[in-house]
């Protein structure tokens, strides 16, 4: 793997990015983009929880189907979900059949009524950087975790929140901007 890459469009890129498409598309579209929506932060928590033990090219193929089996991610709906629904999605090949996955999908879906979207928003940015640390020219300078993903990770975890582990949380810190982890030279690097 590349630490930077220039494509065939001649744009410079992340080299995780590769030549898949649909990489190209979440790194040039989503990556690091500033996210405050709670409804969408709640997907993302999910989905990288989903991605825990597995490549994360895996979950965007299987997004749509994770969009369909669990509401839109409608926090309400997926709240309202029960032990058939339980069932019924360990058997849908279109996501990642994990009891323990699903089960936390709901139950962190319970928690985020009590908390409430806008209060997982601030919750989550709360354990943003005050200060962006100095940008990596390689990946193996890219951390996989911080004391901001494992306090994160712990406030959640608190909370009642699974598959929130630190590791986890950074991804989630990156996927959703907290975190400016486009290695220098990248088009995207803020």
């Amino acid at each position: 793997m590349n630490n930077l890459e220039t494509a065939a469009d001649g744009v410079a890129r992340c080299g995780w990015v590769g030549d898949d498409a649909e990489y190209r598309r979440y790194h040039d579209e989503e990556w690091g983009t500033p996210l405050h929506d709670g409804r969408a932060l709640y997907e993302k928590l999910c989905l990288e929880g989903f991605q825990a033990g597995l490549s994360w090219i895996t979950i965007l193929r299987k997004r749509p189907a994770f969009r369909e089996a669990f509401h839109g991610f409608d926090i309400d709906r997926v709240a309202a979900m029960d032990d058939a629904d339980i069932e019924r999605l360990v058997g849908d090949a279109g996501i990642i059949r994990h009891r323990g996955k699903i089960t936390s999908t709901i139950k962190n879906a319970r928690v985020t009524q009590e908390l409430g979207a806008d209060g997982l928003s601030e919750l989550i940015w709360s354990f943003a950087p005050a200060a962006p640390r100095s940008r990596a020219a390689t990946l193996a300078e890219v951390p996989g975790t911080t004391p901001e993903s494992v306090a994160l990770s712990k406030a959640l975890r608190a909370r009642g929140y699974g598959f929130v582990g630190p590791t986890t949380m950074y991804a989630l810190m990156q996927s959703a901007g907290l975190v400016d982890d486009h290695l220098i030279g990248c088009h995207r690097a803020r």
